[in-house]
């Protein structure tokens, strides 16, 4: 990014000058697009907006553009990977965050398969940021698709208005006192040239950027099976089921319950922590250009290609090694102030990836089956029995017993082990993530009232907007055999692509009332799926503005979220459980046939305890407990829908603008949460389903008593309970005479309540408070500038895949100071994020995050 204390006019001479002499910004003039699809006053946005320009993107201390959103008020942002951040805003943050949308000038970059992206990985360089837009809050009226929970939106720079040819440099380290690993140099290197080619007509841009470092570091090994065998008096170490947050083979579907001396243990295969089974070197490789060619004065038509190659951790339900994984994107796009038109084809390939977890189970049993490393444990407890041990010295020495000759992680026969399981496509086996997706999107809009005045020569009355617009979407697979099937009936299953569209637009009608003090808007959107009926979408809108200063709004809206590829056709067996979308044409009978997995553990559990603390045989116990069982009444999936109520005010005080105060309050319901649920159904040992009845309980609670005769899987399915949050927000900024600004802002989330509440709506994931303080002067002293920025923000529930439990609170402090040599055009920023290096979890079941210190240097070579 542009170095702080660098002006735009520093980097090319012939731009106005930068607001680096500014005394005061102004800010009554600045305009977002985000909010209403068309050009807007900020002060006047319907609803929420926030937004990063230049000058506050060369004052943050952070290392790049896109860290710098994380002190954004209403945001919150996660941190599974240094290479991946997750953006999310107003509850219920998770990984994969398919209720939020990114969008780089207008065109969606998520990953196809995942329907939401993985970082910037395909978004632009700190060279090439123009401005950032963040509306927290549902835009599904506008933009449909995922945009329950808010979108952004990155705006690049145009060539034709910033020629020229610049270099970055990004030089720094991390892992400064991390008890997993010594220091580790990180370096990014950013490349950008523009310029006009013919007659002010064409203008080229060109992007690279190349990124190395290394990965922040899963370290928790909390265990989150502790009560695994407390019917014998284990715990702690001696507990033989334990279960490491990130040690990964020894999760609930790698433990087996051994009898032994007369008692049922619970016993887990040993597993391997994550950095064993994993390479945390991180690299990324990111290109683009683009041709931008004038049709005339107001008509702009651009071609752009980006492509991504990306090494780094990425996490969803498990956590993944993402290696030579490649993104790529071509897009046209066709702008001027009557019609926006733009068409984009996003290519996806997994390459050489794979899933942590599947690794660790796979190395464990390719080394040993499970039914071998029992028997062998079982006939060494009983001979370590009889040697007179205790009992926690008689499951050591099992265990020991059981692992002779295990793979040790760092031997060159454990890396040639996991070179083959990384590329086997089949998760009982391997670990292998092996996908190729398309996405294809077109979508144009029309101010029909713009192009009403000019065809009537200004006579369409200037108070009335009329903006419509329309947009298709489909994806395409190419089944993998893994993790992707076709399930179309008359479809080859691994021979033909497997399509998924989506259908939808949208009519928005505003009027600019009473000498514009009152600006109402009304929108009306339609989405139809390929396996749902039309969805309707409205949004209300007003804006009172008494004064150019003062301005109060009001908005309600509703949005839904139709399932992405993976909640809706996903086909892998993960852990021994088999994951299944939840449409009828991928689950069909597995819901009617099948008992919640809660059900069952507390049933198991119940029959443990009563053969290991009351003397039961275990047919008795099964027959006792077997009323704990409960019938799976989940259903197939429905789209996720949300109705939001938001009022705020924003106002720039005093003269010229210098006090910015933003405020803004929602109230949100959420109904049909796409969530997961564990169910198996009850087999034979023949494999034959066992109906679900009432007459076959006891032949039902016989096979789910034990793991031959479970068909386990995880289904998509909606959650039962009605959610309503609420929450605010508010922020205050203010501009020195002397160039300083200063910043504050607070954000309040809150899980109101839930009715029907069944425990499947995903988890809230989010601190109740956060806070962001800031200060920062381009032209401190000269031609030193420094900005600060302090976060913190509240524990709170962690509710994951993984793990749940609480994440600590905690504070980080990013820092920096700049230097600029106005000739050559030569920026130094030497920076920190974390300063004060004190690690911590932005959730539970990712990794440690510590300090970053680096060094920036941008050259305007011409």
């Amino acid at each position: 990014m542009v170095v702080p204390g660098v002006a735009l006019a520093q980097l090319r001479p012939t731009l106005a000058p930068a607001d680096t002499i500014r005394k005061a910004p102004i800010v009554l003039g600045d305009v977002v697009v985000a909010a209403s699809k068309v050009k807007e006053s900020i002060l006047k946005s319907p609803v929420t907006v926030e937004k990063l320009g230049l000058r506050e993107l060369r004052l943050t201390p952070a290392p790049s553009f896109f860290d710098a959103i994380e002190h954004v008020k209403g945001v919150q942002v996660i941190t599974p990977s240094l290479g991946f951040k997750v953006i999310n805003a107003r509850g219920f943050t998770n990984t994969t965050n398919v209720r939020f949308v990114q969008l780089v000038d207008g065109m969606d970059n998520q990953a196809p398969h995942l329907g939401a992206p993985i970082g910037n990985a395909m978004g632009p360089s700190d060279l090439d940021i123009q401005s950032v837009e963040i509306v927290p809050g549902t835009a599904a009226a506008l933009y449909g698709l995922n945009a329950i929970n808010g979108l952004a939106n990155f705006a690049t720079r145009n060539p034709f208005m910033s020629e020229g040819l610049s270099v970055q440099q990004k030089t720094g380290l991390n892992h400064v006192n991390d008890n997993s690993t010594g220091v580790h140099p990180y370096s990014e290197t950013s490349l950008r040239y523009a310029k006009v080619l013919i007659s002010d007509k064409l203008a080229l841009k060109l992007n690279a950027t190349y990124l190395r470092g290394y990965d922040w570091i899963a370290d928790n090994y909390t265990d989150i099976n502790p009560n695994g065998n407390a019917t014998t008096g284990l715990f702690g170490d001696d507990n033989p089921a334990k279960d490491p947050v990130s040690s990964y083979g020894n999760e609930s579907s790698d433990r087996s319950n051994l009898t032994l001396g007369g008692k049922t243990y619970q016993v887990a295969r040993t597993g391997y922590r994550e950095q064993d089974v994993t390479d945390y070197t991180l690299q990324t490789i990111k290109t683009d250009g683009a041709l931008h060619y004038k049709l005339n004065s107001h008509t702009e038509l651009a071609y752009t290609y980006r492509f991504s190659s990306l090494d780094n951790i990425y996490q969803r339900s498990n956590r993944f090694r993402l290696q030579d994984y490649r993104v790529q994107q071509h897009g046209v796009s066709l702008n001027n102030p009557v019609v926006q038109a733009r068409a984009y084809l996003t290519r996806e390939n997994t390459g050489q990836s794979y899933n942590l977890r599947s690794m660790a189970e796979n190395l464990e049993r390719s080394f040993k089956p499970d039914a071998t490393w029992n028997q062998e444990y079982t006939a060494a407890w009983n001979a370590a029995t009889q040697a007179g041990e205790t009992v926690a010295q008689d499951h050591a020495t099992a265990r020991a017993a059981a692992d002779a000759g295990r793979l040790q992680p760092g031997t060159p026969t454990f890396n040639d082990r996991l070179r083959q399981l990384q590329n086997i496509n089949n998760w009982d086996q391997g670990a292998a993530l092996r996908v190729q997706s398309d996405l294809i999107h077109a979508e144009g809009q029309v101010n029909v009232a713009e192009a009403l005045r000019r065809r009537l020569n200004g006579s369409f009355p200037q108070w009335l907007d009329l903006l419509a617009g329309a947009d298709h979407r489909t994806y395409v697979v190419v089944p993998d055999g893994n993790y992707f099937r076709n399930p179309e009936p008359g479809k080859d299953p691994l021979g033909d692509n497997l399509t998924y569209s989506k259908t939808g637009g949208f009519v928005q009608v505003g009027a600019h009332l009473w000498q514009d003090k009152i600006r109402l808007t009304a929108t009306g959107r339609a989405d139809k799926n390929d396996y749902f009926s039309t969805r309707f979408n409205p949004r209300l809108t007003a804006v009172y503005s008494p004064t150019q200063r003062h301005n109060f709004r009001l908005s309600y809206q509703s949005g839904y979220r139709f399932p992405s590829l993976f909640e809706g056709f996903s086909n892998v067996n993960s852990g021994q459980v088999q994951r299944v979308g939840g449409l009828r044409v991928m689950s069909d009978g597995v819901f009617e046939n099948s008992y919640l997995r809660t059900s069952i553990d507390a049933f198991n559990a119940a029959v443990t305890r009563g053969v290991n603390t009351s003397g039961l045989s275990r047919a008795q116990a099964i027959q006792q407990n077997q009323g704990l069982l409960q019938k799976n009444t989940y259903t197939y999936l429905k789209p996720e829908y949300i109705k939001s109520l938001e009022l705020g005010y924003k106002a720039a005080l005093l003269p010229e603008g210098r006090l910015l105060v933003d405020v803004d309050f929602y109230y949100n319901s959420y109904r049909d949460f796409i969530a997961q649920v564990e169910a198996y159904v009850p087999v034979t040992s023949t494999g034959e389903v066992i109906a679900a009845t009432g007459t076959n309980l006891n032949s039902i609670a016989t096979a789910l008593s034990a793991r031959a005769g479970q068909s386990r899987y995880r289904l998509w399915t909606n959650s039962k309970s009605q959610v309503y949050n609420y929450g605010g927000s508010a922020g205050v900024r203010y501009s020195f005479l002397q160039g300083y600004q200063a910043g504050a802002n607070v954000t309040y989330a809150r899980l109101d309540r839930t009715t029907n509440s069944d425990g499947l709506e995903d988890g809230f994931n989010t601190p109740r408070w956060a806070y962001n303080l800031s200060l920062g002067n381009e032209q401190a002293y000269k031609h030193f500038g420094f900005g600060l920025n302090y976060h913190w923000q509240d524990r709170y529930y962690s509710q994951t895949f993984l793990v749940n439990g609480y994440v600590p609170a905690f504070s980080s402090l990013d820092a920096q100071v700049s230097y600029a040599l106005p000739r050559p055009q030569l920026n130094f920023k030497l920076g920190a994020t974390n300063v004060l290096n004190k690690y911590y979890y932005s959730f539970l079941g990712g990794p440690s995050v510590g300090g970053l210190y680096y060094l920036t240097v941008t050259y305007q070579v011409f």
